[in-house]
């Protein structure tokens, strides 16, 4: 007796479809989730960034008065007063003049300070928080130990250049010394954290590299500037970029260096007054005028914005390199 066995395979059920609802909410979900994930900022951004922004560029245009109730539209009467002030001018050299000195040996200090930190160096985490320690540090405290060190009489810097027959330095009263102080200070502080930038950007840099390099007979030298310079460009533009947005607003260093004498003039004849100052002086004591400090911050906005671009638009035409991750300026 024969039995014939059926060699098709059963059949599975057909299951139900799914709702066509659900096919709709998961393309959904994918188009908008990541617009529901970064609101958050932007909201944040809008209430406490960019309204206030706007309802300060609205307050420029008026004659504020801070302790009046009745605040009369001028246009922009407050931007050319702004214009034809002396006072603002002197503040816009002195801002420039003590940007420039600090900026430029800062990002130059911060660079040789990360390459020698990416060596291998004993007790390596121990040095790369060293240099955190100034940035760390209150602003008050550090302006005040600076003044003391830069005084007239009594200061160690004075001190030390007299014992190589320098004549004392009025560093509080003289323009140009009171810079080099500003900045002497502001390097201190912000070297050592733009160096470690440029160290976490350093170690991202493959090793083959310089391997190759090194086999094409470059030296060290030849190495920093042949392939880790190109390559950092883009961690050395965000740095430069910072230490502008900085620059251009110190307020607390100046102040306090000259805390004896009209601090917030930066000195009896305004020698460091900053434009962060002169707005501050404007729109809070002794002139109570926010219509005019308002202009003041927008006009800052706007060389921020100005030398920041000019920043990145030269730092890209200077050396090679193409990326993080680019092959372009490698030493042949």
């Amino acid at each position: 007796m024969t039995v014939q066995l059926d060699a098709r395979p059963p059949v599975a059920p057909k299951a139900d479809n799914p709702r066509p609802s659900w096919g709709r909410l998961s393309r959904l979900d994918t188009r908008f989730s990541p617009y529901l994930y970064i609101a958050p900022f932007f909201l944040i951004f809008g209430v406490f960034g960019a309204y206030p922004l706007a309802y300060t560029f609205w307050v420029s245009l008026h004659d504020w008065d801070l302790l009046g109730t009745n605040h009369p539209f001028v246009g922009a009467e407050n931007y050319t007063r702004l214009l034809a002030d002396t006072d603002f001018w002197h503040a816009l050299v002195n801002t420039l003049g003590i940007f420039v000195i600090s900026t430029v040996p800062q990002l130059l200090a911060a660079l040789w300070l990360a390459n020698l930190l990416n060596r291998g160096l004993r007790a390596r985490t121990g040095w790369r928080m060293a240099v955190l320690v100034p940035n760390v540090t209150s602003t008050a405290a550090v302006a005040i130990v600076f003044g003391v060190l830069f005084g007239r009489e009594f200061g160690m810097i004075n001190w030390l250049l007299d014992l190589v027959g320098v004549d004392a330095i009025g560093w509080k009263s003289n323009r140009f010394a009171s810079w080099v102080a500003i900045s002497a200070m502001v390097d201190w502080r912000w070297t050592g954290y733009n160096a470690l930038i440029l160290l976490a950007a350093m170690q991202a840099i493959p090793r083959d590299l310089y391997e190759a390099a090194a086999i094409d007979g470059a030296s060290r030298v030849r190495q920093f500037w042949s392939v880790t310079v190109p390559l950092l460009k883009p961690t050395i533009i965000f740095c430069t970029i910072i230490a502008t947005i900085g620059g251009l607003q110190l307020f607390t260093e100046p102040r306090m260096f000259h805390s004896g004498t009209n601090p917030i003039r930066g000195g009896p004849l305004r020698e460091s007054q900053t434009l962060t100052m002169y707005m501050f002086e404007n729109a809070f004591a002794p002139h109570y005028n926010f219509g005019y400090g308002s202009a003041v911050a927008w006009l800052l906005f706007a060389l921020i914005a100005i030398v920041a671009v000019l920043n990145v638009l030269i730092l890209r035409r200077l050396g090679g390199g193409s990326g993080p991750n680019g092959r372009k300026g490698a030493a042949r």
